[in-house]
């Protein structure tokens, strides 16, 4: 019970550590961005044109490379 948990833990922090600039990411709460400056604890996002926030790694819950299409909402999940 403990090791599958323990498993998504470091998947999730080794991805949050090759995160780099360029990257489009999903944050937990459903922001999507663009990264444009990477920092140790935090990254700078931006949102839309012209518009940085900066986000605390931790909350970044999906990485989608440069150019990766996102999955449609009725495409079926494999």
């Amino acid at each position: 019970m403990i090791r599958p948990q323990q498993q998504r833990l470091k998947a999730h922090q080794a991805m949050v550590a090759a995160v780099k600039r360029n990257d489009t990411v999903v944050l937990n709460s459903g922001v999507i961005g663009k990264v444009v400056r990477v920092e140790d604890k935090e990254v700078g996002l931006e949102i839309a044109q012209g518009v940085t926030i900066k986000v605390v790694k931790a909350m970044i819950s999906e990485v989608r490379t440069r150019g990766e299409p996102a999955a449609a909402a009725n495409d079926a999940k494999v």
